[in-house]
């Protein structure tokens, strides 16, 4: 393909939405053109890459014996009804829905787990008919809140979704295994730097969730690794070994009733330096407002030392909670008499007609000698002990595990320490059990004869989102680095000169190359050399051919890569064969032995 009768135009301002490397790169090397916030259009220089990706997920899938499917977008809103999820996806405001002319209720599918439930619950009725693997790849709608990150979180997105269908969970657990064999096949075909990690099953649900996290500096999620390399987590799901404690074999001090003034000071910082302490022994007091899977309300005040935060995507589940938020200073000054900076978990009240319930983080079980609010203004309470004062008190429910993963924290495997790193979500497999099947009554007859709602997972892969991450891992201050795998050309001849000579001796490489099977792009444009190597260090084409006058006459052209971006002087004859073994190689350097 020729620059002079392609469709791509290259653009050197940034666009003042573009807040990540990506997306900047993508719209500025002409790739993907904005149509709307969060909606994107690929060019054809884009939509090679994302084929590309296309290809390799497909290939892949298809080699663990998945059949592809194709499942309706707009989906009736009964369905989603009867799984559960339609009013807390329109609660959360990520749902597309609308009404057609008879006044149905539809959304634009974020997701596909009641279409195809449906599909198979209308034609499995034996065990005989399983196990079996169904995937698509389809647009999926997400109504994101704030879709500034291109193609990383828009608001229409291409998607592969996989759904299994076994009789029991021994059936679940070979086709998790073999999603998570394929996915790490995916991604090292790619060329990619990824790490697998624990996660959250959020809305999706189910029993248990895998991430794969392409690691880039510019990633929008953190990642925790123990450095002995035997654990991984994304942040929301990490946990530590048991923290070292300060207090470790000192003897109680006596309880001190509000005898600690901390006037105004309302920081874990402040209170420890005025108190002459550190902040793991300041005790910070979290009232939430909490909703049970019931539906019934509760309030739940959660202790933690005061070097710690709480992650509040582990909370729900920690404290037997399907969401929590913050309460209201109204709800806080009722429960406690006091604002937020002097809030301690004594004499709490319940609040109209809810209940109020404690827990305290694993940190301060066996804390002794702290402080803590006293519910009244510039107010401490010191000498506090964990175990004597509060474990007792009627409305302690249990001791749980909320506290956010840190850097230098100990491994929960007992081996290193944890280190974090930066790092986007490309894919998400689930282990869903019979969340769905027995909510929309999918069952089979099992080999006894007793009818059993089919064990599920579920198995998703953003592809437009990986073409974008392998540029936040691949890039430069220049350009676009593209792994080969995902390289919309993985070669291309430059021409430096209009002459006749030199347009013929790039117009014969440029044949060879093709000849060879080469994917080459030819910049034959009469443009200034200087224009032509910055598209091209923009595009970012995985190996460069360079021809021009002054090198023909000493009977050599240039050849780079755009990783290394240093050109080597190689005879025209030698080009083909060079070129052929450098993107064998992955285009890391030039291979010209």
């Amino acid at each position: 393909m020729r620059w002079s009768q392609s469709f791509l135009v290259t653009l050197r301002e940034v666009p003042g939405d573009a807040e990540v490397v990506s997306h900047q790169l993508l719209y500025r090397a002409g790739l993907i053109h904005k149509l709307a916030a969060g909606i994107y259009s690929f060019t054809p220089f884009g939509f090679r890459s994302l084929r590309k990706m296309i290809d390799i997920v497909r290939e892949e899938m298809d080699a663990t014996g998945a059949m592809e499917v194709d499942l309706p977008i707009l989906q009736p809103k009964e369905l989603w009804v009867e799984s559960g999820r339609w009013q807390r996806y329109v609660d959360d405001g990520i749902l597309f829905h609308l009404e057609d002319r008879k006044g149905g209720e539809f959304a634009l599918a974020p997701t596909a787990e009641e279409a195809v439930t449906d599909m198979v619950r209308r034609s499995v009725t034996s065990w005989r008919q399983l196990p079996f693997n169904l995937y698509q790849i389809r647009t999926k709608f997400r109504d994101e809140i704030r879709p500034r990150f291109g193609l990383l979180r828009g608001r229409e997105f291409l998607m592969k979704d996989a759904y299994s269908f076994d009789v029991d969970e021994k059936g679940l657990d070979v086709h998790y295994r073999k999603m998570d064999a394929a996915y790490r096949r995916i991604f090292e075909r790619c060329n990619l730097e990824y790490a697998l990690v624990e996660a959250d099953s959020g809305a999706i649900g189910g029993s248990a969730s895998q991430e794969f996290m392409v690691v880039a500096d510019t990633g929008e999620d953190a990642l925790v690794f123990s450095d002995a390399g035997d654990y991984g987590a994304n942040v929301e799901k990490a946990v530590t070994a048991p923290l070292p404690e300060p207090w470790a074999g000192e003897e109680p001090r006596s309880f001190g009733e509000a005898n600690a003034p901390t006037p105004g000071i309302t920081t874990t910082e402040g209170q420890a330096k005025h108190l002459g302490t550190t902040p793991e022994r300041i005790v910070n007091t979290m009232i939430y407002e909490a909703v049970g899977a019931d539906g019934k309300a509760w309030l739940a005040a959660v202790l933690i030392r005061g070097d710690l935060a709480i992650n509040e995507v582990k909370l729900p589940k920690a404290i037997g909670a399907l969401h929590v938020k913050l309460a209201s200073e109204e709800i806080l000054g009722k429960v406690t008499g006091t604002r937020p900076g002097f809030v301690g978990p004594l004499g709490l009240l319940p609040f109209e007609e809810n209940p109020i319930s404690l827990f305290v983080d694993r940190s301060l079980e066996h804390g002794a000698n702290l402080w803590c609010g006293a519910n009244l203004e510039g107010l401490h309470h010191s000498g506090v002990s964990i175990p004597r004062d509060v474990l007792s008190l009627p409305y302690f429910k249990g001791v749980v595990e909320v506290a956010t993963a840190r850097e230098g924290d100990p491994s929960p495997t007992g081996k290193g320490t944890l280190r974090i790193r930066r790092g986007i979500e490309v894919g998400h497999i689930f282990k869903l059990g019979t969340k769905y099947s027995e909510a929309m009554k999918c069952e089979v007859a099992n080999q006894a004869q007793k009818m059993v709602p089919l064990t599920m997972g579920c198995y998703g892969l953003g592809l437009g989102r990986t073409v974008a991450a392998a540029i936040e891992q691949n890039h430069d201050d220049v350009g676009i680095i593209w792994p080969v795998p995902l390289a919309p050309f993985a070669c291309v001849v430059a021409v430096l000169q209009r002459d006749a000579h030199v347009l013929e001796a790039a117009d014969r490489l440029y044949e060879g190359l093709k000849a060879a099977g080469v994917e080459v792009f030819y910049d034959d444009r009469d443009e200034r050399p200087g224009v032509k190597f910055k598209d091209l260090d923009l595009v970012g084409f995985p190996v460069r051919v360079v021809v021009g006058g002054k090198g023909l006459q000493r009977g050599v052209v240039e050849v780079s890569t755009r990783r290394e971006r240093k050109a080597a002087e190689i005879a025209p004859d030698r080009v083909v064969e060079l070129v052929k073994k450098t993107l064998a190689a992955g285009a890391k350097t030039l291979v010209t032995d």
